[in-house]
């Protein structure tokens, strides 16, 4: 089943005018309690449009745009821009090597990471940034709660097919400032000021280093971190990997090696977070292992107190 985010979903099963938001939500409590609790909000939800025949997505194999793509797709089809191309990267493969290269492709609809590997790779070799790019045969996964195409062994690409153009892509994520206490799960583009109020410590892992997939032996240090931020209305636990974590703790990834070493030193850095307000821009993720929602941070910067007060004043006036 491919994976809707839960304000999309329940947006969708509004907009046909069979259910009200408040009739759904009463329906998927009960859903849920119907079934003894063993699913999700987002279980119950997509039960309640099946049963509803709500269409999730456009039927008829035809061209999606990059909003109406999800994870757990298969079969997609899809046509963008180029935003950014990414080098081609080498990896050991068994006795010789392997070639992984990604790009953004994008529409005015948003933009999505597509992957390619080995032989695929060979095909790219004289794309270019702002070429169009067309994509059939394609399967959607899910990676740090971002959503990514892969070629698959039946996928194609056409490139700068005739007839097709592509005008201007929405590239940034607006970000809307949101309560804690009013997150559902599935929100993109939200923006939290929260206090600080438990620290746990980093997790440390090893990857590989060209195509970033966890190795039990060899490769290079990376590490996730989570704290909890409360902003007065809730609290919530928020994900920091590695890049944002060197972002919140001003580290580079030696300085964290060192918190590997000898993790006592760290103790430090947690009773310093302890108090400490930040804004956090991200989306909000179900953790379907422990049942809870969190906050998959993508960019993270201290608080601006003269900021926050304007802000302030400007609701006033």
């Amino acid at each position: 089943m491919f994976k809707v985010p839960l304000p999309e979903l329940k947006e969708k099963i509004v907009a046909t005018g069979k259910v009200s938001a408040e009739e759904l939500d009463t329906q998927i409590k009960e859903k849920i309690n119907e079934l003894s609790g063993l699913i999700s909000e987002e279980g119950a939800a997509h039960i309640i449009a099946n049963e509803l025949n709500v269409e999730l997505v456009p039927k008829g194999g035809g061209i999606l745009k990059i909003k109406e793509i999800y994870a757990g797709m298969k079969n997609v089809s899809a046509v963008g821009k180029v935003v950014r191309k990414y080098d081609v990267r080498e990896f050991a493969k068994g006795d010789g090597t392997g070639k992984v290269c990604s790009l953004v492709l994008g529409d005015e609809t948003g933009t999505i990471r597509v992957v390619f590997w080995n032989e695929q790779v060979e095909q790219l070799k004289d794309l270019k940034e702002n070429d169009i790019l067309q994509i059939e045969e394609a399967y959607v996964r899910e990676n740090n709660n971002a959503r990514e195409i892969h070629m698959g062994q039946r996928g194609t690409i056409d490139i700068n097919p005739d007839g097709i153009t592509i005008g201007d892509v929405r590239e940034k994520t607006e970000y809307e400032r949101k309560n804690i206490a009013a997150l559902q799960g599935g929100e993109m583009g939200v923006e939290l000021l929260g206090t600080v109020v438990q620290v746990f410590d980093p997790r440390f892992f090893n990857v590989d280093k060209d195509s970033g997939k966890r190795v039990q032996e060899g490769g290079v240090l990376s590490y996730v971190m989570n704290l909890v931020v409360d902003d007065g209305t809730g609290n919530i636990r928020t994900v920091f990997w590695k890049n944002q974590t060197n972002n919140l703790l001003s580290k580079k990834e030696e300085d964290m090696g060192a918190y590997h070493a000898d993790p006592q030193l760290f103790e430090a850095i947690k009773t310093d977070l302890l108090g400490e307000q930040f804004k956090l821009l991200g989306k909000v993720v179900k953790n379907e292992m422990f049942n809870r929602l969190e906050f998959s941070v993508q960019m993270v910067m201290k608080a601006n107190a003269a900021e926050e007060l304007a802000k302030l004043e400007e609701k006033v006036e």
